[in-house]
């Protein structure tokens, strides 16, 4: 099955199939980084309120020399700031330094007083209704919504209560965790989703290449890589074309 180099969203954007993963990557090396993948050939880049570095993102695509026009930007609503989705969404436009996203998501359907404590006057599906607001209002700011860490029940419960599709549901997906659930559950709304040795050798590629390209290799499916070694940023990019064999021995192990 041929891996695909992008999936069209719901909106009728094309949305990169491999970007950069900013998550645990500290200020100070994340923007080196960030400009290394674009000068690369990248052309997404993921970072999020929570991460602490959008700031540090948006300095690395200035670095990079790559017109912003060609980069899918997404980043996230942290949990801190479901009370407030407009100013949360300037302040990441102000870090990041840019005019728009391509893509702003939910990161989790969890309101949060801090990092551990639940706020329970907030549903999260009134948070979701406030950016479906921004979105329509600020077309110029908002390019695409979705979601984060979304569970089937969580899905059904949104698309029930909303007049917008989430664009995107970015799960954690790798053949131990597959949630093959959400993912078909996804594919079927128009909603995107994110024996390894044998194989990678038989390939000639790293066994990373061989994860990122069983992701990459699924309809509907987008990948994030991260890394922030100028090395393996390179190496990631590489995706490979995997038999229906090769996947189906993936996913038995």
């Amino acid at each position: 099955m041929p891996a695909h180099k992008s999936v069209k969203l719901n909106t009728g954007a094309e949305m990169p199939t491999v970007g950069l993963g900013t998550w645990k990557s500290q200020p100070g090396v994340v923007e080196g980084a960030v400009a290394e993948a674009l000068k690369l050939g990248y052309k997404a880049v993921d970072t999020a309120t929570a991460y602490g570095n959008e700031a540090e993102v948006g300095r690395g695509i200035k670095d990079s020399g790559v017109d912003r026009s060609s980069i899918f930007l997404t980043t996230k609503l942290d949990n801190v700031d479901h009370k407030d989705p407009a100013k949360a969404l300037q302040f990441s436009l102000k870090a990041l330094d840019t005019d728009y996203l391509d893509l702003w998501l939910m990161h989790w359907p969890a309101p949060m007083l801090d990092g551990k404590t639940p706020d329970k006057t907030i549903d999260w599906l009134d948070t979701w209704n406030e950016m479906v607001k921004l979105y329509k209002a600020h077309p110029d700011k908002l390019r695409a919504i979705g979601v984060s860490n979304f569970s089937v029940a969580f899905m059904k419960r949104l698309l029930a209560n909303s007049d917008v599709v989430p664009a995107v549901n970015q799960v954690e997906l790798h053949p131990a965790c597959p949630q093959e659930d959400v993912v078909s559950f996804c594919r079927g709304k128009g909603i995107v989703n994110e024996v390894v040795k044998k194989i990678a050798d038989k390939h000639n590629v790293h066994p990373a290449n061989i994860l990122i390209s069983l992701q990459a290799n699924r309809p509907g499916v987008t990948v994030v890589v991260k890394s922030v070694t100028p090395e393996r940023i390179k190496s990631n990019a590489q995706i490979i074309d995997l038999s229906e064999e090769e996947i189906a021995e993936l996913h038995e192990h």
